[in-house]
């Protein structure tokens, strides 16, 4: 582990207080021209999102009917109502999206596996960043707006469902992560920076309330349109 990621950690509230927690719950607002074109305008906006912070597992609720969830893991995302009974479920969804590209629709459960997987990978950090085959080493610094930002590039195993293997940090001098640069290997390998604000303490720990996603250019600045996605939360819970 890098001495980065300890300064990290520590500007987050602390790792001790990080594996005390066991979820995190927050209402979701999801905005940005991403749903329209997958075919999902308004699509998990304004519903409420539990992720664990122990293994890779996000829920979301209502989808798309009152009484039904999601229920998303790496190996296997399904539908389920209110018994916890399977509506429908996809096995090995990665699998699904071979041919993707940047605009090609989605159906119900690929929406739930992007989403699952993409709102874990956000509000679980940075104690995901610690889990078993993560992979973490400083690059040179980054220069934007004005503004210095050191860079970890991060390298997720197999086991991990997100973005891309590898995806790049920037952090700010309090520790803070302000940017995040990775490909959406899964439609098309779009390249992504997303910006970070609203770092809001809630029970010790520190979770950023924004994120802004857009694409960016061969030499990693950003297209200030379109705003491919963007998410607020609010209410949150630490449990």
């Amino acid at each position: 582990m890098s001495d980065l990621l300890d300064e990290v950690l520590a500007a987050y509230g602390g790792r001790d207080t990080w594996e005390k927690a066991t979820q995190i719950s927050a209402r979701q607002f999801f905005g940005g021209a991403l749903w329209q074109l997958k075919g999902h305008p308004g699509a998990l906006n304004d519903v409420q999102v539990t992720v664990d912070l122990d293994r890779e597992h996000t829920r979301q609720e209502p989808f798309f009917a009152e009484n039904h969830h999601t229920n998303f893991t790496p190996e296997r995302v399904a539908v389920e109502d209110g018994d916890g009974k399977t509506v429908d479920e996809l096995l090995n969804p990665r699998a699904s999206f071979a041919g993707h590209e940047f605009a090609t629709p989605w159906t119900r459960l690929q929406l739930a596996y992007f989403s699952g997987y993409a709102m874990w990978t956000y509000v679980s950090e940075p104690i995901s960043l610690t889990f078993p085959g993560v992979l973490t080493e400083e690059l040179g610094g980054w220069t934007e707006d004005g503004r210095n930002f050191r860079r970890l590039l991060i390298t997720y195993p197999d086991s991990i469902a997100t973005h891309s293997t590898e995806q790049t940090l920037y952090i700010g001098d309090d520790g803070l992560i302000y940017r995040r640069d990775y490909t959406v290997d899964i439609a098309g390998k779009t390249p992504a920076a997303e910006y970070t604000t609203g770092h809001t303490e809630v029970s010790g720990l520190i979770i950023p309330t924004t994120r802004m996603i857009y694409p960016h250019d061969e030499n990693n600045h950003k297209i200030a349109e379109p705003l491919v996605v963007s998410i607020t939360l609010a209410d949150i819970v630490v449990s």
